[in-house]
């Protein structure tokens, strides 16, 4: 049994974006204080946290400050630097939760799609690629479209280009501009992530959600997914499978596919929270930041039972250019009982940045399709504005 005692742990977080921010709002019901490492001063986490360290990811001087203030150490972005959390890790005896070695298999999308098919986990076609003629020859096999990846540094859709021909083989290469990998084009019907938690001996899934992209920006998430019950439990399978190659403790963000014909494909994996998950924060019982909490450590993970149909729609910054940030016309979010806004305490606005969202819960008898319209006209309301 966990006995907790005040003052409880400290959790320290490489990273101080609003996952660092949602992290320590959630730590701080269970007595756990957040210390965050961040290179920009001020940052959106550092509000609600014990303290900032200002430093860059890849920092390990400030690495190990860090540690040294900390019980355990885990982070919110990828591009924390795995090699130095790994030499702070043996230097100083804190565990870093995942495990850097996570850490390293998903920088690399390559080495990533290899381990996962190597471990049984439907993947779909893919290869590296060096030059214009590999891509033209990954279209023989696969057939047009393909879609070019970036193996390291693209995250959250960046670093993705699709490539319709023969033709544009060329351009795709020079947009990744560095090392690249190929993957065949998915004929999907919708886009699904699990939320996937693993603890101390155990692991926890939560309700699939679907997602709602444009232009590779996660704009709505669906809980659950407007599917069948096979296929959300061939989901729960698929990344129940994918925990078991991931080491370390904590929250992992599984993005899927499900084909037209009902099958699951794995996309990418985040060892983190994750954007897809965030409707969590109403939508279940434990949320997976206070999950992610629990998990790093060591903690009983919490009950991810479904409260009620949910949707999370995102708040991007409407802006041409970057300007000062403010959000107008919140009253209909703050008047209506079943919605609630996220502001991420973000100091500019710039264009499509994620400046916050709005979760609304499901009233009554509402159908998902409802409850996503509704959901669009509380986001579509708001604006942004200068102070």
């Amino acid at each position: 049994m966990t006995t907790l005692e005040s003052p409880g742990p400290t959790v320290g977080v490489v990273g101080g974006g609003q996952l660092g921010r949602m992290l320590a709002e959630a730590a701080s019901p269970l007595g756990v204080d957040v210390i965050v490492l961040d290179p920009t001063p001020d940052c959106p986490a550092a509000g609600v946290s014990r303290d900032q360290l200002v430093g860059d990811f890849d920092d390990e001087a400030r690495i190990q400050e860090l540690a040294e203030r900390s019980d355990v150490l885990t982070f919110e972005i990828e591009l924390a630097d795995q090699d130095a959390l790994e030499r702070v890790r043996e230097e100083t005896g804190v565990p870093v939760h995942p495990d850097p070695a996570t850490l390293r298999t998903i920088h690399d999308k390559l080495v990533q799609k290899r381990e996962l098919e190597a471990a049984g986990v439907p993947v779909p076609p893919f290869r590296a690629v060096e030059d214009v003629a590999d891509v033209r020859a990954a279209i023989d096999d696969y057939g047009a479209s393909v879609m070019l990846k970036a193996r390291t540094g693209g995250y959250d859709g960046r670093g993705n280009v699709p490539v319709e021909s023969k033709a544009d083989a060329e351009a795709a290469l020079e947009a990744v501009a560095g090392p690249a990998m190929v993957e065949s084009f998915v004929d999907f019907e919708r886009e699904i992530s699990v939320i996937a938690a693993k603890g101390y001996g155990e692991t926890a899934t939560f309700p699939v959600g679907e997602n709602v992209h444009e232009d590779e920006i996660l704009r709505e998430t669906v809980v659950p997914a407007r599917s069948s019950d096979a296929v959300l439990e061939r989901a729960r399978e698929v990344a129940e499978d994918v925990l078991e190659v991931m080491a370390g403790r904590g929250i992992y963000g599984i993005e899927l596919f499900e084909t037209t014909g009902g099958e699951i494909l794995l996309n990418e994996i985040a060892p983190r929270p994750h954007n897809s998950g965030h409707w969590t924060i109403e939508g279940v019982r434990t949320s997976q930041f206070e999950q992610h909490v629990r998990a790093v450590l060591g903690w009983p993970l919490g009950s991810t039972a479904l409260r009620a149909p949910t949707v999370s729609t995102n708040l991007l910054a409407d802006v041409e250019a970057p300007r000062p940030a403010a959000l107008a016309n919140v009253e209909r979010i703050f008047e209506t009982p079943t919605a609630s806004l996220h502001w991420y305490g973000k100091r500019e606005a710039r264009p499509l940045r994620k400046m916050g969202h709005v979760t609304v819960t499901a009233d009554g008898d509402e159908t998902r399709e409802e409850l996503l319209e509704r959901a669009r006209g509380l986001r579509d309301a708001v604006t942004f504005e200068s102070e």
